[in-house]
């Protein structure tokens, strides 16, 4: 690769390193956060699908936004949005304040790293497309890896707050890299915004997953949440019917008819999930479970994003010698396992031990991750691509969102049966949750089985 070619993924990942930081830091500041605000730690997976959700809102709306206004200029854009919210959440006072705030935050992540992905694939050759996307995920793992550390030290000796205001420098640097290294491109572009489409999508996810994530847990009346749910049901069916005759759609669901792209999002979705669930749930076992601090807590969850950077090393040889389809099966079968094998930890498990296991299921589920985006868009035309990757970032949103209220919604119910409650959680109660994920983390083979050996065939000979 040249040296504009390396440069280049790694600038336009720098919001994947602010979105890694932040969701890594506040995994292991929540019980802290919970305290200060004076709600339960549970109530406070609010904050986290909030965000997640107005990513996976606006970010249809990114693909448009890049091709009328260029790449460039939304880029930047994004990210002062971002570093505005998060400098927001680090001043809130209460609950309703933070998920607001977070909503704010979500904005602009929903186009920086969707448009990041597009700069990519406008600017990076095809030979070179493999190596470029390793170095696209190294910012992002390098932020899960300084996460846990940093949100537990700056929890234990300075303040939660402190783990959002450490975004907005993070975001100074981004746009003057992009503003001096990228170009500004743009597309030819006539078509108008599609309204409708964006309400009826964004009704039906809004819906959807705030339905399920209040499910079970007292946060509204139950009718509400059918309500919800209902609602939000209709409005993706609708949405559905409209893109049948609506020749431009804001997200077109036609675009699953390319056979790599559909295994990359639907056969995603799964693993997905659980790579949602588990940032979640690991540092509440480890500091409400097994009476860790926040430090001691970070300090061995940080073993994951460890598992995950090392990976990139032999990314590229391993899908060139093993090949796209039996790579990710393999991938896909361990981690489920390791998944499922948390579940197995109790307070009394040794530390190294717990460390060592979350470090090889971070670097199997990386492994699978990796595989996954770079095949993904090896069927999809180059007039798509902005449409692409806007559909394919919105699910990955709205499966770690999903991940995260299927977690909070599996604890409380596993607290419920154990006899205990959602207010003091137990080592016990996790168990179940961990085992779930790593049974749903197996449902994704059901695609990659049906993957062609010689799948992605250009891409590892280049």
């Amino acid at each position: 690769m040249t040296d504009r070619s390396r440069l280049i993924p790694i600038i336009v990942a720098c919001p994947l390193l602010l979105q890694n930081l932040d969701t890594s830091i506040m995994a292991t500041a929540l019980p802290s956060i919970a305290r200060s605000l004076g709600v339960e730690a549970l109530h406070l997976n609010l904050a986290i699908t909030s965000y997640l959700l107005s990513l996976a809102v606006f970010l249809p709306a990114s693909g448009w936004l890049a091709d009328r206004f260029g790449t460039r200029r939304v880029f930047c854009a994004a990210i002062v949005l971002f570093s505005v919210g998060s400098a927001l959440c680090g001043l809130a006072t209460s609950l309703p304040q933070l998920v607001l705030f977070r909503v704010v935050q979500g904005m602009g992540g929903a186009m920086m790293v969707p448009v990041g992905r597009l700069i990519l694939l406008r600017s990076v050759p095809p030979a070179q497309m493999v190596a470029a996307m390793v170095w696209f995920t190294v910012p992002g793992a390098m932020g899960r890896v300084a996460g846990p550390l940093l949100g537990g030290f700056v929890v234990t000796f300075v303040s939660w707050r402190w783990i959002f205001l450490l975004n907005v420098p993070f975001g100074v640097v981004g746009v003057l890299c992009a503003l001096l290294f990228i170009d500004d491109t743009h597309e030819p572009h006539d078509e108008r915004f599609d309204l409708r489409g964006f309400v009826l999508l964004s009704t039906g996810l809004v819906g959807l997953v705030g339905g399920l994530d209040t499910a079970g847990r007292g946060l509204v009346p139950q009718a509400v949440t059918f309500g919800l749910i209902g609602a939000g049901t209709l409005s993706i069916v609708a949405y559905w019917f409209y893109t049948r005759r609506e020749p431009e759609p804001i997200i077109d669901p036609g675009l699953l008819r390319y056979h790599a792209y559909r295994t990359a999002v639907a056969g995603g979705m799964p693993l997905r999930v659980a790579l949602g669930a588990s940032p979640f749930l690991m540092p509440l076992m480890l500091q409400l479970g097994f009476g860790l601090s926040p430090l001691e807590s970070g300090s061995i969850s940080v073993a994951t994003a460890v598992g995950s950077l090392s990976v990139r090393a032999v990314m590229g040889q391993a899908i060139r010698r093993i090949g796209f389809r039996r790579l990710l099966i393999g991938a896909t079968l361990i981690t489920g396992c390791f998944y499922a094998s948390y579940g197995l930890f109790r307070p009394s498990t040794p530390h190294l031990l717990i460390f060592v296991v979350l470090l090889f299921g971070g670097l199997f589920n990386s492994l699978a991750m990796v595989t996954l985006n770079t095949l993904g868009y090896s069927d999809m035309p180059r007039p798509k691509m902005s449409r692409a990757t806007a559909l394919a970032s919105m699910a990955q949103q709205l499966s770690i969102s999903l991940g995260v209220a299927f977690a909070a919604s599996l604890l409380a119910l596993t607290a419920h049966l154990y006899g205990g409650s959602a207010a003091q959680l137990e080592a016990r109660d996790f168990s179940p949750a961990f085992f779930a994920i790593g049974a749903l983390t197996f449902c994704s083979l059901l695609f990659f089985v049906r993957l062609s050996e010689d799948e992605g065939a250009e891409l590892r000979q280049r």
